[in-house]
């Protein structure tokens, strides 16, 4: 259980989203690259990330959040603002840019079921780059 100065919580949410048309680019250092940013983005708006996984074609993340910020949010947040730090650091014209396509999914956890969407997340970890 976590607390806020209003609340107590345990609040855990799995999105995965693609990239545009499922282009395989997130492998090697554009995906460490990803990695990175993520954790940046979870720093600063307060989440935790519990854990994460870029496969060439599409993202896992699983994170805690306080009530405050709805699942809608925290999507728009990690895919918007990955994709304009990346493009802004790393890439020098527009084949190199990341694109996220519009969708995503979204999946909430409690907390026996956390283990279990934990544990799906690491099976995946395996073919990780």
């Amino acid at each position: 259980m976590k607390t806020t100065r209003h609340a107590t919580y345990n609040l855990n949410y799995y999105i995965v989203w693609l990239p545009k048309y499922r282009n395989s680019v997130l492998f090697n250092e554009v995906a460490d690259r990803v990695r990175t940013i993520l954790h940046e983005i979870a720093d600063n708006k307060g989440v935790e990330i519990l854990d994460l996984t870029v496969q060439p074609d599409h993202v896992h993340l699983f994170v805690s959040s306080p009530p405050k910020n709805g699942l809608a949010l925290l999507a728009n947040w990690f895919k918007r603002i990955s994709s304009r730090k990346y493009n802004h650091r790393y890439a020098d014209h527009d084949g190199e840019k990341i694109r996220w396509a519009r969708g995503y999914y979204a999946g909430t956890a409690g907390h026996v079921s956390s283990e279990t969407v934990e544990d799906y997340i690491q099976q995946h970890k395996e073919g990780d780059s």
